[in-house]
């Protein structure tokens, strides 16, 4: 069930907060400290007069073991999907069951293709090896393998499907460039892994560049993501804005949450060409859920984060300001707690209660939230380009076979030769095992094999159908089938390794 909570002159107190002007936010306490944190943070908003009314909506764990599988109830969709906006705590996911993610199917459901985490280190008052950072992680939300297609083919093997596709790409890059504008930044850095998979994240890549040049204003540059992601462990300050596929930005962004001193301060944003999702970087944290130790910063950075996103920019600087002035001032939650530092070790509450006492406070050590210049971020439609010319030349059948020599899976195979199509290469696990390999190379029961024209005859798909018919007609066991195509003239496929 949900309810809504108003900030009237009622619950606010003597303020002058104009209830015609209110937005209603969708809010989801969440599990573990989840409501600990919520009340926390919903406490300064309410204090700092936030032009804001709430309609609290329950999903997560106790909504996945009530059977739904997804975690979220119809009337918190309907919630969601009405207000355009969604404050969420923490979720407990439980284990086993096969429960899918709830963030991954908001996200996805809900179009919200960009996700934002500012990572910033608060020293000396928040331990860091890495002083000087202040680094935006902008990673694509919807795509790549947490499009989660999964399947099983053999004994031996599973397949995960990386996709990868021109809208999404153009979409968070334009993103990561408008962002670093509006937030008067120098610099985006891409991050992809494009020297291996050359066809997904050569993608990726490729549009970087395209969108980049646009932006002439803004310097760019490009890591691949195993030197970059080491780069930015080691020099993070070095550093602006980064760019990148779901899977790294997943992983890099928790990694810059952690060295810039602790994952519990940073909040995030999930933004969509409609809605909008806030939520803190940490987890659900069960073990210390009731105790009143929980760090109600994350979501509280994710709350100023939702007050920009709708405008209220005055109201977003009071509350940074208050609570940097709190982190100066040594009023700490146990997980930042330093006896050189900190002056008070406080609970979730009191914490609250302190940001609330400094409302009106700006910080003397750090740099004063100023949001006057913040400008909303529009990203054009997207409009699809003129059609390439498409052609047809081969297809991979991948076959389940349990013997160990590809040469006797080639004769099995060349028995499939058609008029048009004839086998040319078998690989294993991506490396070619036919008609060269070596004896060395380990081999499981999954096989792609290639069947392409030697003379640059025409394809037909009658052609594949064909290979499959006798495939089917003498018991090669085909799992799947990849056609293969050229676009402008172009390889729109990968070769095999030692090919």
């Amino acid at each position: 069930m949900s309810n809504t909570t108003a900030l009237t002159p009622e619950t606010l107190g003597n303020n002058n907060v104009n209830v015609q002007n209110l937005v209603t936010v969708a809010v989801s306490e969440g599990d573990g400290i989840g409501p600990e944190i919520m009340e926390a943070t919903l406490k300064i908003l309410k204090a700092a007069e936030a032009p804001v009314e709430f309609e609290k909506i329950s999903m997560g764990e106790k909504a996945y073991l009530s059977g739904i599988s997804s975690g979220i109830p119809a009337d918190a969709w309907d919630a969601i999907r009405k207000h355009k906006i969604l404050l969420k705590g923490p979720i407990t996911t439980p284990q086993g069951g096969g429960y899918k993610s709830l963030n991954v199917t908001l996200r996805k459901s809900l179009g919200l293709f960009a996700n934002v985490r500012s990572c910033r280190s608060y020293a000396p008052f928040i331990s860091t090896k890495h002083p000087e950072m202040d680094v935006v992680i902008v990673r694509e939300n919807e795509e790549d393998l947490y499009a989660g297609i999964e399947h099983r083919q053999t004994q031996e093997v599973v397949q995960c499907l990386k996709l990868i596709t021109r809208p999404g790409c153009e979409r968070i890059i334009r993103y990561a460039f408008e962002y670093a504008r509006s937030n008067n930044r120098k610099k985006v850095t891409c991050f992809t892994k494009d020297n291996i998979m050359k066809q997904t994240d050569g993608l990726f890549h490729q549009v970087f560049r395209e969108i980049a040049a646009s932006y002439p204003d803004i310097e760019s540059d490009h890591r691949i993501v195993d030197i970059g992601a080491a780069l930015i462990a080691d020099r993070p300050e070095d550093f602006d804005v980064v760019v990148m596929p779901n899977l790294y930005g997943d992983i890099i962004s928790d990694i810059t949450g952690q060295i810039s001193g602790s994952v519990g301060l940073g909040g995030s944003s999930n933004i969509g060409a409609q809605v909008a999702m806030f939520e803190a970087i940490h987890g659900s944290a069960p073990d210390l859920a009731g105790k009143d130790v929980a760090n109600p910063s994350g979501l509280l950075q994710a709350a100023i984060l939702m007050l920009n996103h709708i405008g209220a920019f005055e109201v977003a600087e009071k509350i940074q300001n208050a609570w940097l002035y709190t982190l100066e001032s040594g009023r700490h939650t146990a997980d930042i707690y330093r006896p050189d530092l900190s002056t008070k070790c406080l609970g979730t509450k009191a914490f609250a209660e302190e940001i609330c006492a400094n409302l009106g406070k700006t910080p003397k050590r750090f740099t004063k939230a100023d949001y006057t210049n913040f400008k909303s971020i529009e990203i054009p439609e997207y409009r699809r380009p003129k059609s390439s010319e498409k052609t047809l030349q081969g297809v991979d059948i991948f076959v389940d076979w349990r013997g160990s020599e590809p040469k006797d899976l080639a004769i099995k195979l060349q028995a499939l030769n058609g008029a048009g199509l004839k086998l040319s290469m078998i690989t294993n696990r991506g490396v070619m095992v036919w008609p060269r390999g070596f004896k060395e190379t380990f081999c499981t029961d999954h096989w792609r094999c290639r069947y392409s024209t030697e003379h640059n005859i025409n394809v037909r798909p009658y052609d594949v159908i064909e290979i499959l018919q006798k495939a089917a007609l003498t018991g090669v066991d085909v799992i799947k089938t990849e056609n293969l195509y050229s676009f402008d003239g172009e390889r729109g496929y990968s070769k095999g390794q030692g090919q």
